[in-house]
């Protein structure tokens, strides 16, 4: 069976870091409270294990927040994440997200939704879903394994695991084609 949510993923990177790095995470974060640097800024922790100790990227994402997490830091939950996007000029895309978020979630019991920093992913057996907003636009990121032929899309590589975006402008409709479409990206990732 393969990773299917973040924490499976942070289990699994945490399991092989001996492997990878020659370190257990408790091991690097003993390391990291030696350096001197704040725990809690987990952008210059990684920084410093990319630059000094040549660590690959997962392992910096997971070191720098168990770094983190033991200095007392408390992640943001998904409602403070989405808060956080959603805010100054990208404040009236909350609405469209809203909807969007909605449809999304009436598609089955097995969607889960998770918070990111600069995204939302929807999942099910894998990511189907990733809406990341603008200051101009709401980027509706779909994974397709067939992608459909339709005007709505674009080729793309983000947000997340998007194979193709529609781009939403301030004040467009969520019509029955953009429904549709996350209804096969659903589909084809289940």
């Amino acid at each position: 069976m393969g990773i299917k949510n973040p924490q499976q993923m942070k289990n699994a990177v945490n399991a092989s870091m001996l492997n990878r790095t020659g370190k257990t995470t408790e091991q690097w974060v003993d390391l990291v409270k030696q350096s001197g640097l704040d725990l809690s800024d987990q952008n210059a922790v990684r920084k410093w294990l990319k630059s000094e100790h040549s660590i690959p990227q997962n392992s910096q994402w997971a070191i720098a927040e168990a770094a983190a997490l033991g200095a007392g830091w408390t992640p943001p939950t998904l409602e403070q994440q989405i808060d956080a996007q959603y805010t100054g000029k990208k404040a009236q895309f909350r609405e469209t997200f809203a909807q969007l978020r909605d449809v999304i979630m009436q598609l089955g019991d097995d969607v889960s939704v998770e918070g990111r920093a600069g995204y939302i992913p929807f999942s099910r057996k894998r990511q189907f879903v990733a809406i990341a907003v603008t200051q101009n636009r709401l980027d509706l990121g779909l994974r397709f394994t067939d992608a459909p032929d339709s005007p709505l899309l674009q080729p793309c590589s983000a947000p997340g695991q998007s194979t193709h975006k529609i781009c939403i402008r301030a004040g467009e409709k969520i019509h029955i084609d953009i429904t549709k479409l996350i209804q096969l990206a659903y589909s084809q990732n289940g």
